[in-house]
C-alpha cells in the first residue's frame, strides 16, 4: 500500500502519465492480493498458538467478526476519509493504521511446530494435507457443504437482475439488496461472539446450511422488495453461523504442524466455489430462466446438506 503513496504525492515532479499511473495502481493490487493470500492462511493459523483449547472457539468467532465488520465498514470509512481529506492524507492514514497494526505482532511470543522443514519435501507435504482433509470426516463433511452451498447458493450474482427487471427498485434499491447478506452475517457473528454455541455444532451447521438453502428459494420466488430483503439477511445471518461453526471445526481438528496446509486447501474451496457459484448462477439463469435458476440453486444446496448430514455421522454429532 505504501508504493501508492509515489504517484499520490509525486505524480507532478515525475511526469506519470495516465496509463503509467494505472498499470502501477494493477502491479500494487496484485502484490497486496499476494500479501493478503499469505496473511489470510497464517492469521488463522496463529490462532490456536495464541489461545488456550477452551477458549478457540470464541476466538474463531471473534477473528470472523472482526475481518467481517472490518470488511464491510471499511469502504464507507474510506469514502468519508476521501471525502473530508482528499485521497492522498486518506492514503497516509490507512497506511499508518496499517504499520500501527503490525506493532502488535512483535508482542507475540515465538512459536514453535513440531513439524520440520527438512522432513518431507513440497509436493508431499501438499499430499498430506489433502490426504487429512480426506481422512477426518468432520473436516470434509464441513468444507463440502461450505463449498457447495456457495456453488448452488450464489443468488448474489442474480441481484442485479432481481433490482432493475423483478423488484423494480433502482440504484438505492440495488445496493441495499446487494448489502443485506453483508448485514446478517455481521449481527450474527458478532452476536455468537458474545453468546457462543455451547453445543450440537455439527446439527446446527447442516440445519443452518439447508435453511440458507431455503432462504435462497424465497428470495428467488419473491416479488416483494422488504420480504426479498429480508430472505437476504436471514441467509447470511445463516451463513455467518456457518462460518463460525466450520471455522471452528477446522481449527480444533487440525494439527499444528499441517494446519496451514489444510487451511490452504479450505481457502481454495471457497475461492473456487465463489467464482464457479456465480459462473453456475449465469449458466443457469440463461438455461432455465432467472427465477428458476435461483430456486434451483435453493434446492440443491438443501440436497446437498441432506446427503452430507446422512453420509457423514462424525459431522452430524460433532461438538466442540
Amino acid at each position: 500500500m505504501g508504493l501508492l503513496l509515489i504517484p499520490a504525492f509525486l505524480n507532478v515532479e515525475m511526469h506519470f502519465t495516465g496509463h503509467q499511473i494505472t498499470y502501477f495502481i494493477y502491479g500494487v493490487i496484485f502484490l497486496r492480493e499476494l500479501r493478503e493470500l499469505l496473511s489470510s492462511r497464517i492469521v488463522p493459523s496463529m490462532i490456536p498458538k495464541i489461545v488456550q483449547k477452551e477458549n478457540l472457539p470464541n476466538a474463531v468467532t471473534l477473528n470472523q467478526a472482526t475481518f467481517l465488520i472490518s470488511s464491510v465498514c471499511g469502504h464507507a470509512v474510506g469514502g468519508f476519509l476521501i471525502g473530508f481529506f482528499g485521497v492522498k492524507w486518506t492514503l497516509v492514514v490507512i497506511i499508518s493504521l496499517i504499520f500501527l497494526a503490525s506493532l502488535f505482532f512483535f508482542q507475540l511470543k515465538k512459536q514453535y511446530s513440531e513439524y520440520k522443514k527438512d522432513q518431507i519435501n513440497v509436493i508431499d507435504s501438499m499430499r498430506e494435507g489433502i490426504s487429512y482433509i480426506f481422512r477426518t470426516k468432520e473436516i470434509l463433511g464441513a468444507l463440502c457443504l461450505d463449498m457447495f452451498a456457495v456453488l448452488f447458493g450464489g443468488a448474489v450474482a442474480m441481484i442485479p437482475v432481481y433490482a432493475t427487471d423483478i423488484l423494480k427498485v433502482g440504484a438505492e434499491g440495488f445496493g441495499l439488496l446487494n448489502a443485506a447478506s453483508d448485514i446478517g452475517s455481521m449481527c450474527i457473528i458478532t452476536i455468537l461472539s458474545v453468546i457462543p454455541l455451547r453445543k450440537n455444532q455439527g446439527k446446527i451447521l447442516l440445519g443452518v446450511v439447508t435453511g440458507f438453502g431455503l432462504c435462497i428459494i424465497g428470495f428467488g420466488l419473491s416479488h416483494l422488495y422488504w420480504l426479498s430483503f429480508m430472505f437476504l439477511v436471514l441467509s447470511g445471518m445463516l451463513d455467518g453461523i456457518s462460518v463460525v461453526i466450520r471455522g471452528t471445526i477446522v481449527q480444533l481438528k487440525t494439527p499444528d504442524n499441517i494446519r496451514g496446509r489444510v487451511l490452504s486447501v479450505n481457502s481454495i474451496f471457497i475461492m473456487s466455489s465463489n467464482e464457479m457459484g456465480q459462473f453456475e448462477s449465469g449458466l443457469m439463469a440463461k438455461l432455465l430462466g432467472v427465477v428458476r435458476s435461483v430456486v434451483f440453486g435453493g434446492s440443491m444446496t438443501i440436497l446437498v446438506a441432506l446427503i452430507v448430514g446422512s453420509t457423514n455421522p462424525k459431522l452430524r454429532k460433532m461438538q466442540y
